[in-house]
């Protein structure tokens, strides 16, 4: 059973949360502020310390650096630039409040997992991972379930010589997963050759993947090695292998199957080692029961494939690749250091990106050139809030109370009765209650505030909810 250690100044988020953590087999203790942590506990004997960002006092980055253990920050949604900073300085993860009961158990597990990983691997101490303390490989960023999955079997199939499929939409770093394939490789010292099937006519793609000997055909004035004799002894990657014309699927088939090949307009076949690694956004499995796809080439490219997913189901990956994007294109446009407001931020994590990390990149080198100070707004990425559909997101998370309600109960029924910490609420609860409670001595804003939330998110809570906004009740 793991220790966790819940650092929060709210007695109803405290309990709630310990209720939720000990129904999931874990040992809870609480603190109601850091120097309360400190003085009654041991931090480091905890597999986890989940804290409040805010609390009286010192803040909850204070306890990173008191312990080895990990620390989870709980902020507001509003309050996200804060999240991130909390990253940089040793934070594990973030989750942003009100938070999803399934949200929170699913970091809660990953974390502790990580941390039980690290500490077999380096001892007793485990060790300070890099920015946001997510697990990288090669150039790839991020540590969501996916791409956690995605690691490891690259990890595996890296040092065999067997035939990749990379599956995934465009723009998502497939030629990043390819480079990491080959740099895991006993062929790492060799080169890789990238060739985009789809970026060269058709009328040219076998001359340009076998080569041609002088004279083969009008144009062909010497002789000339083809891209797959190029990678001999290396890897070669044919990205997007679904534009293929069916006449270069046959020869590439017979490569694959003979490690020969044989130039356009030569009689003479030549032996290449080369190790085939493709990619492709399109159903090649489909493709070939409708007879746009050679089968038998199907089946021999993918004896081992991968997906990777697109930005928009990578979680919090995307503000710390964008993060990375924005420090990479500030060295290399020779700006000042710069950071994302909490506008950009909200645009950068509830934006589906359906152009993925390219369209990301594109985005916010514009925003960097486009800059006059060190804040890039959500009006430089051209990401308009307004259109972002939120609902989208919040659509895949479940009700935190799944308890049915009584058809007799109306959703907006008044509870009169004090706050009770020790109530068995669900975080929905406490929200209800809260508003219900306030909504008349209180306006909007000051609702919002209170409950760490944007005016928007209020205003969405409401009609999930019942509540509607009293005509009597002031509102800034």
């Amino acid at each position: 059973m793991s220790d966790i250690l819940i650092v929060e100044d709210e007695d109803v988020i405290r309990k709630a949360l310990r209720r939720l953590l000990e129904h999931n087999d874990y040992s809870v203790q609480e603190a109601s502020s850091v120097a309360e942590a400190l003085a009654n506990f041991t931090l480091d004997d905890f597999d986890l310390i989940i804290s409040d960002l805010r609390l009286p006092g010192a803040p909850g980055t204070e306890l990173i650096q008191q312990t080895e253990s990990p620390v989870l920050i709980m902020t507001s949604y509003a309050s996200l630039r804060s999240a991130v900073d909390s990253m940089k300085q040793g934070a594990v993860d973030y989750v942003a409040k009100p938070f999803d009961h399934d949200e929170m158990l699913e970091a809660v597990r990953r974390n502790i997992e990580a941390h039980s990983e690290d500490k077999a691997e380096n001892g007793s101490r485990p060790r300070r991972k890099g920015l946001r303390g997510q697990p990288q490989l090669g150039e790839m960023i991020g540590s969501c379930k996916s791409m956690t999955t995605l690691y490891e079997r690259i990890k595996k199939v890296g040092p065999t010589e067997a035939t990749v499929l990379i599956h995934g939409e465009t723009g998502t770093g497939k030629e990043l997963v390819a480079k990491a394939i080959h740099n895991r490789s006993s062929r790492a010292d060799k080169p890789i050759i990238s060739v985009n099937c789809a970026a060269i006519p058709e009328t040219l793609i076998e001359s340009e993947l076998f080569g041609y000997e002088k004279g083969a055909f009008t144009g062909a004035n010497a002789n000339r090695i083809g891209l797959i004799e190029a990678a001999d002894g290396g890897t070669l990657f044919l990205d997007e292998i679904g534009e293929l014309p069916m006449e270069a699927q046959a020869r590439l088939l017979r490569f694959i199957q003979e490690n020969e090949i044989r130039r356009i307009g030569s009689v003479h076949a030549r032996i290449v080692d080369v190790r085939l690694i493709c990619a492709t956004h399109r159903d090649l499995k489909t493709m070939a029961r409708e007879h746009e796809f050679r089968e038998d080439l199907y089946y021999r490219i993918g004896v081992v494939r991968l997906e990777l997913p697109p930005l928009r189901e990578r979680g919090k990956d995307i503000l710390e690749i964008a993060e990375a994007v924005l420090k990479r294109c500030c060295d290399r446009l020779g700006k000042d250091e710069m950071f994302f407001s909490p506008k950009a931020i909200q645009a950068i994590t509830t934006y589906i990106w359906p152009g993925n990390i390219r369209e990301l990149e594109n985005a916010v080198e514009r925003a960097v050139i486009l800059s006059d100070g060190n804040e890039i707004d959500n009006d430089l990425l051209d990401i308009d809030l307004e259109l972002v559909d939120v609902s989208q997101m919040r659509s895949k998370q479940k009700p935190a109370d799944n308890k049915p309600r009584k058809e007799s109960e109306p959703a907006n029924k008044p509870k009169n009765n004090a706050l009770d910490p020790n109530e068995d609420l669900s975080l929905e609860d406490y929200f209800q209650r809260f508003v219900l409670e306030h909504q008349d001595s209180m306006s909007e804003t000051e609702l919002a505030q209170k409950l760490g939330v944007s005016r928007k998110c209020l205003w969405e809570r409401r009609q999930r909810l019942g509540i509607p906004r009293k005509k009597t009740s002031k509102s800034a």
